[in-house]
């Protein structure tokens, strides 16, 4: 209820509502971003050419003016008092406009995404980065930073033109955003380079989703019915096993970027860091690439040690063969898809046959899936489920039983295969 003493103080006006939202939009921005923002705003209202330090420091300024008028005259001072009064007291002020609300939002999203694509940009990403390395730091978990580049980009400007090449990237965005996880970031970082944060994301994780995003790219770009192999290469590194500093998992994911390059783009040829060499650039571009994504899963290549002493070292998730070679373990040519392992994570699997029963899932293939039951005698040999793993969405499968071995804890891992 008011006060006697505040009936002579005027409701304040839409100019004053406005300034005082944009006071509380840019406390919760970071300061390089609102120095961004600040510099446009200035220049809009006052023709006024700050750099971003200036724009912060003037703002500052403004918002201490305005906190001692307040206090000399007892009662409320609008920001446009405090702004005019710095502005004009230094001789910047010039001509006064004052913006509209959807001029304003406009430049809050121009400061921080590419206008191509419509992903953040290279100044928040560098920013995000941070953030989260930091997070990842004190908490204890996995970060994994990926760097993407559009194979034959400059080819595509080249013979289609430039808005050919604009249709590219932004399809390139489309992509990523809707394959990622709402807890993932994604970036255009260059001309033709994206970068991905996956929070809470292992190697295989990360390998997998980066796989994912590469496929459903080759589909995506299909109704443009171009003749030149367009596609995503990727490089991951992960911390903490790749390095402990934004600038060690960026150098590493950029070298491993390259690595699949060289490969002939077949697979991942990626290495633990401590093998690392500088970065080389192939003397020509391979033209192999890889049969493109259909309705059938494309079946993805055999990962096994690489050979460096008289005994094979423990295979790491980025370790992968630059030449073919036959496989040295039993199972290697028995097994038709490579299998990502589970174990660790929350994914499971809802047996819609079964009373909505739950099991666990342990690892996951192109071809199958394997689940962890206390009696897989209760189980019919053909079922459908819905699989819940991340990074994917829920999907609906029919499995079918092929393969029982029991664990530990009197449990039994069943291997299934997805059913067409």
């Amino acid at each position: 209820m008011p006060q006697p003493g505040d009936a002579f103080q005027p409701q304040p006006s839409a100019e004053d509502s406005f300034l005082d939202l944009l006071v509380e939009t840019l406390d919760g921005l970071d300061e390089p971003v609102r120095g961004q923002f600040l510099r446009q705003f200035f220049r809009t209202i006052a023709q006024i050419d700050f750099t971003d330090a200036q724009s912060n420091d003037y703002w500052e300024r403004i918002l201490l003016r305005r906190r001692e008028l307040a206090e000399n005259l007892g009662k409320r001072v609008s920001l446009k008092t405090a702004l005019v009064d710095v502005l004009a007291s230094t001789n910047f002020l010039r001509v006064p406009i004052l913006m509209e609300y959807d001029e304003f939002k406009k430049l809050q999203v121009n400061a921080a995404t590419d206008p191509l694509t419509g992903l953040y940009n290279r100044r928040l990403f560098d920013e995000y980065c941070d953030k989260e390395l930091n997070r990842a730091k004190r908490y204890g978990h996995q970060l994994a930073i990926v760097i993407l580049d559009l194979h034959k980009l400059k080819e595509v400007n080249d013979r289609h033109g430039h808005l050919q090449g604009d249709q590219v990237l932004q399809l390139a965005a489309t992509t990523l955003q809707k394959t990622m996880r709402a807890s993932d970031f994604a970036f255009r970082i260059g001309g033709d380079e994206f970068a991905l944060l996956l929070p809470q994301t292992d190697p295989e994780q990360a390998i997998t989703l980066c796989r994912r995003i590469r496929s459903q790219y080759e589909i995506d770009i299909q109704p443009l019915k171009m003749d030149i192999g367009v596609t995503l290469d990727f490089g991951v590194a992960v911390h903490p096993d790749d390095g402990d500093t934004k600038s060690a998992l960026m150098n590493l994911a950029d070298q491993r970027l390259y690595q699949l390059k060289n490969s002939g783009r077949a697979a991942p040829q990626l290495v633990p860091p401590q093998t690392q060499g500088p970065r080389e650039i192939p003397a020509a571009p391979s033209t192999q690439r890889e049969a493109p994504a259909t309705s059938e899963p494309v079946r993805p290549p055999l990962v096994t040690p690489t050979m460096k002493t008289e005994a094979p070292p423990a295979p790491t998730p980025f370790q992968a063969q630059a030449e073919p070679r036959r496989p040295t373990a039993p199972y290697a040519e028995a097994r038709k898809w490579e299998r990502v392992s589970l174990a660790g994570t929350k994914a499971y699997a809802i047996l819609t046959d079964v009373n909505q029963k739950t099991a666990a899932v342990m690892d996951l293939s192109y071809g199958g899936v394997a689940l962890l039951l206390d009696n897989p005698q209760d189980v019919p040999n053909q079922f459908h489920a819905v699989l819940h793993v991340p990074i994917l969405p829920p999907v609906r499968v029919v499995l079918r039983k092929t393969n029982s071995q029991q664990v530990e804890g009197g449990r039994a891992r069943v291997g299934c295969a997805f059913v067409s």
